[in-house]
């Protein structure tokens, strides 16, 4: 930019201020012009923008975009299958627990004992662990948060270990507590000590929705200390709570039930008169079906496939339904922008697999099982799994069935299912025989316990090797190509085994 004539003016008294003015000038024109989205102009009118905190919005928006969204999942297909997808992928049959001390003993006693309480632990009373899990993530997706609460129970309720856990649905959190005090803060029901730690959850004893509820006087909250309740939802600012996943799309949703709506109402109505007969003078005759009622009044209600009479009428004349395009691609475009709101693939949202083929599918799920593992290992884990196996321990150390409440745990989530299995077998032993994955990692991948499914192996080689059976499967007896296997069980356990066949 050159200098104007009060640049000039201003350098015969002050160059460098003249300078300086300049300068300035070219870095807010290069900034404005830099950052297109935040340019003024016709382009933008009406683009409004809002500068508040994550809390403020969803203080204002959550509980409807929360109420929307339920509403969607349960009268719109296409939001219903995008929850089960998700919930099928991140949590599937379980994310499962493996006691990880190091002790052989003690682990195999905590595995033993979380599988007799995972049966147990319902607070309802109705599913397990893993049904928890699936339950908890629907809750996440579908309405943006949950809460699970601690319930301890005493020794004589005769469970495995003296403890349960409670859903609540984020209804349950009282949305109007909100204050600032010099003790901390309480922002949508979630109260934070001075420092920014969560200190209580203030809760309401029955669902504000629940009209028995609200006879009972169960509307009023009270705090719970927040080491009892485990909050799992999607952390996508510095925000205290969540949103429903599908809250991108809500109005495409709703779009195209109303189109689907008003395209079905069309073709009814073009469907109710079949044909009509005229009289000699169109201009002067009215339709009207040849019909009447009890009282002896014309029926002016028109139904498919009716015959309407003028009167005096000679020629019949049958109406043509107006064909009219691109339904289908318009349905299309619109769950493809559904799918990607929801982050799930096209195909799987739609179960539309006519525009790919083998390779596209594989490429496309590729990115969503990534974003799934990121969900689960950043979000899902954390946020529920590690506070429940506290929890557990804790109760299980406070009732004195185990040693110690700081038991290590290892986590195994569902394996997703190969589009070409044996392709992904064959990469997984490639990645065992060159040491970047070991053959307990290979089975935890499977959704097993590599503890479990090892000992599995052992017991059954040895009532096979009991019987004098020997099966191809075996690769102490067996090579790959089917020869017999040389300096395996069936010779002297204390000579060398052969070199095996090269492939």
């Amino acid at each position: 930019m050159s200098a104007n004539w009060f640049d000039h003016a201003i350098a015969t008294i002050a160059p460098r201020a003249a300078a300086r003015r300049v300068l300035a000038r070219q870095a807010f024109e290069t900034l404005t012009r830099g950052y297109d989205g935040a340019s003024k102009g016709r382009r933008t009118d009406g683009w409004r923008a809002s500068g508040s905190s994550a809390d403020t919005e969803i203080g204002v928006a959550g509980a409807l975009l929360r109420d929307r969204m339920r509403d969607l999942v349960r009268n719109n297909p296409h939001a219903a299958k995008a929850v089960a997808v998700l919930v099928n992928n991140i949590v599937g049959s379980g994310i499962m627990p493996r006691a990880a001390s190091g002790d052989d003993k003690l682990d195999r006693k905590v595995d033993a004992l979380f599988a007799r309480w995972t049966a147990e632990c319902d607070a309802d009373g109705q599913l397990d662990f893993y049904g928890l899990q699936t339950l908890i993530c629907r809750e996440m997706i579908e309405a943006g948060e949950v809460l699970i609460r601690r319930r301890l129970r005493r020794a004589s309720d005769g469970l495995p270990v003296p403890l349960q856990l409670q859903v609540l649905e984020a209804d349950f959190l009282d949305a109007t507590k909100s204050s600032y005090t010099g003790a901390g803060r309480i922002v949508q029901g979630i109260e934070f000590d001075p420092v920014g730690k969560r200190r209580a959850y203030w809760l309401h004893a029955a669902h504000p929705g629940d009209a028995w509820g609200a006879l009972q006087g169960g509307l009023g909250s009270r705090p719970v200390p927040a080491t009892e309740i485990a909050h799992v939802y999607e952390k996508q600012r510095t925000q205290a709570r969540g949103v429903p996943w599908g809250a991108p799309v809500i109005r495409s949703l709703r779009d195209l039930d109303d189109y689907e709506v008003a395209e079905l109402v069309r073709k009814k109505t073009e469907a109710c008169v079949t044909a009509i007969v005229f009289g000699e003078d169109e201009a002067q005759q009215g339709i009207a079906p040849a019909v009447v009622d009890a009282d002896g009044n014309r029926v002016e209600q028109f139904e498919p496939g009716l015959i309407a009479y003028a009167r005096g009428g000679k020629d019949i004349r049958f109406n043509q339904p107006a064909a009219t395009g691109g339904y289908s691609e318009y349905k299309r475009a619109s769950l493809h922008t559904i799918s990607a709101g929801f982050r799930v693939p096209y195909e799987l949202l739609t179960g539309d697999l006519s525009q790919v083929n083998y390779s596209s599918i594989r490429a496309g799920l590729v990115e969503f099982r990534r974003m799934i593992d990121a969900v689960q290992w950043q979000l899902f884990i954390p946020m529920l799994c590690a506070p429940v196996w506290r929890w557990f321990t804790e109760a299980a150390w406070a009732a004195g069935q185990i040693p110690t409440p700081d038991v290590p745990v290892e986590w195994s989530p569902p394996k997703f299912d190969a589009v070409d299995p044996y392709k992904d077998a064959m990469a997984d032993l490639l990645a065992i025989r060159t040491g970047t994955m070991t053959l307990a990692q290979a089975i935890a991948r499977q959704g097993h316990n590599p503890d479990a499914v090892l000992a599995e192996i052992a017991a059954t080689n040895a009532k096979l090797d009991g019987l004098g059976l020997v099966l191809d499967s075996d690769p102490r007896r067996v090579t790959k190509t089917g020869s017999a296997q040389t300096g395996g069980p069936t010779s002297d356990p204390a000579a060398p085994a052969s070199e095996p066949e090269k492939e």
